[in-house]
């Protein structure tokens, strides 16, 4: 008997912690079906996308870097997630093999701030790409106007900033950082493997939040330096379990446990 999968991909790929969340929920429901990490270098990936249409047991992958952007290109869009987004984190195989493809990233990263208001308030975002996008469509849904991105690539930058419908600045990676309520750090500076984001937050007030999507590790320098000022602070696991959970039910056809959640981030912290 063939068993069922879904999968995540990207390259690089060891670092991702998506196989355990999965899995611990796989687990958990007595689900028989796998969830795995491939490993898809950026020119392999339309063969990769055009060869899971014929396999019946694949039941879809989430996306992470670099593909979020290319994979667009490559599969439905029911959502116009091309147009409202400009990214795609979850690829779904249906029944008649057509594939389609949508993004979780957005009500993931939101799922840790909903309970306060944004409204009017300014927000600072370190990084332009996929999950840039996802955030900063969250942001417009909660009613931020004000957005200021720190980027290496400012003319992709801009580009990101004028499809997300948002207003604000585009500055260096480099620049300091302005007066704002809420930093989020989209990009993998800081992830293990990737050089260090070194930012003075000084010019941060006081009931600033700082939010870093990275997750591996849990504690980023980042994060460190928001605490050492007694800042408010959101890790990358907020997101990422945030985000595995739409994309589980997708998948398998099934909530995830999510009373479990204490359980899963020992897991994801051992």
């Amino acid at each position: 008997m063939t068993v069922s999968y879904a999968e995540v991909i990207g390259d690089p790929i060891n670092h991702s912690k998506s196989p355990i969340i999965h899995g611990f929920w796989l687990q958990k429901l007595g689900i028989e079906a796998e969830y795995r990490a491939h490993h898809v270098q950026p020119e392999k990936l339309p063969d990769y996308i055009k060869k899971r249409q014929d396999d019946l047991s694949w039941r879809g992958c989430n996306v992470t870097l670099p593909h979020k952007v290319a994979v667009m290109d490559l599969v439905r869009d029911p959502g116009l997630v091309k147009d409202s987004i400009g990214a795609m984190n979850t690829i779904v195989r249906q029944k008649d093999g057509i594939l389609i493809g949508t993004n979780t990233d957005a009500a993931g990263f939101f799922a840790p701030l909903a309970n306060s208001d944004w409204k009017g308030a300014h927000a600072l975002l370190i990084g332009a790409g996929g999950a840039a996008r996802a955030v900063l469509f969250a942001l417009k849904q909660a009613g931020i106007e004000n957005v200021t991105i720190l980027a290496r690539n400012g003319l992709k930058a801009s580009g990101v900033m004028m499809q997300s419908g948002l207003k604000g600045d585009v500055l260096p990676l480099d620049a300091a950082l302005p007066n704002a309520d809420l930093l989020i750090n989209t990009s993998p500076l800081g992830m293990v493997g990737q050089p260090e984001l070194e930012v003075d937050l000084s010019p941060l007030p006081d009931h600033a939040l700082v939010y870093d999507i990275v997750y591996t590790p849990l504690e980023t320098n980042l994060l460190k330096a928001a605490k050492s000022r007694n800042l408010e602070i959101v890790d990358g696991l907020d997101m990422f379990i945030g985000q595995a959970a739409l994309a589980f039910e997708l998948f398998f056809g099934q909530t995830p446990p999510m009373d479990h959640d204490e359980e899963l981030r020992k897991l994801l912290t051992a």
